[in-house]
């Protein structure tokens, strides 16, 4: 019926899942772009100190441009202009025609300040990008930094190969019969010819890894709509998103379940399969 656990639980993985699709997909580019070495470009101290350099030398042209606009002013005041100054059309045509010797043309100065103050947030904003790849070098010299850069180059090749198979899953219709874990241990034990107990083992292995991944997906889940939160959220629409975000939490965690099923093994994946439906 269109009301049973598996028609609604079905409909919402259809998004939830879609949602996961982008979001690990975004952090498949993202991971190993911040944490990779090979994505940093060489920041050295000089070019730093001469984008600074740069920088205050706008900053005292700024304020030597303000400060003859206040002259300017000040002088204007002095002489009357300013409240003796004719209004109307004609005046104002008389105020564009006539100028007074030695005063300054003040509009374009103010439209040269504009111009300068805008230069100046663009070599702040690059300021701090040079400062933060920097604070990115010195870290990727770390043992951190090396962990993470190796955890990069794993990644990325795993992603490839998850692309690669489940396209061929999806091409040929295949579905898995043996969990990672499971099939990852029976390697092993083939390859180096050890007495293991592979059931017993991949059990508490499966579940260990089912409950890292629930953790980190939600948590990278939460972070990332925090942000997306805070970027467009106001004092008029903040309970409308809390409730969005609160259906989003929700499809996500149903398609968690849904997917970390093939994470299990075979008599555990059958009781998420019963509860849920045959989906």
């Amino acid at each position: 019926g269109i009301l049973s656990i598996e028609q609604l639980i079905s409909r919402v993985g259809v998004i939830g899942v879609t949602l996961m699709a982008l979001l690990s997909g975004f952090g498949a580019v993202n991971c190993p772009y911040t944490y990779m070495s090979y994505f940093l470009r060489n920041v050295t101290d000089a070019d730093i100190l001469a984008l600074e350099r740069r920088l205050l030398q706008t900053m005292d042209m700024i304020v030597s441009k303000k400060k003859r606009i206040a002259v300017a002013h000040r002088t204007m005041f002095q002489r009357g202009e300013v409240h003796n100054r004719p209004t109307g059309f004609w005046g104002m045509i008389k105020s564009v025609t006539t100028s007074v010797p030695g005063s300054e043309n003040l509009s374009l100065i103010q439209q040269e300040v504009d111009a300068l103050e805008e230069l100046s947030r663009q070599l702040f904003l690059e300021t701090a990008d040079l400062h933060a790849t920097k604070e990115r070098i010195e870290y990727s010299k770390t043992f951190q930094g090396k962990y993470f850069n190796f955890l990069g180059y794993f990644f990325s090749i795993y992603c490839v190969w998850k692309i690669f198979m489940a396209t061929i899953n999806i091409v040929f219709d295949r579905v898995g019969k043996t969990d990672p874990v499971t099939r990852g241990i029976e390697i092993t034990v083939n390859y180096l010819g050890i007495q293991f107990d592979v059931k017993f083992w991949s059990q508490h292995i499966s579940f260990i890894l089912v409950g890292i991944i629930i953790v980190t997906s939600i948590r990278g889940l939460l972070i990332t709509l925090t942000k997306f939160f805070y970027a467009i959220s106001s004092s008029k629409s903040s309970n409308v998103i809390v409730l969005l975000l609160a259906q989003i939490m929700g499809m996500y965690f149903v398609s968690s379940v849904l997917l970390i099923r093939m994470s299990m093994p075979p008599e555990y994946r059958t009781i998420i399969t019963e509860v849920l439906g045959d989906l």
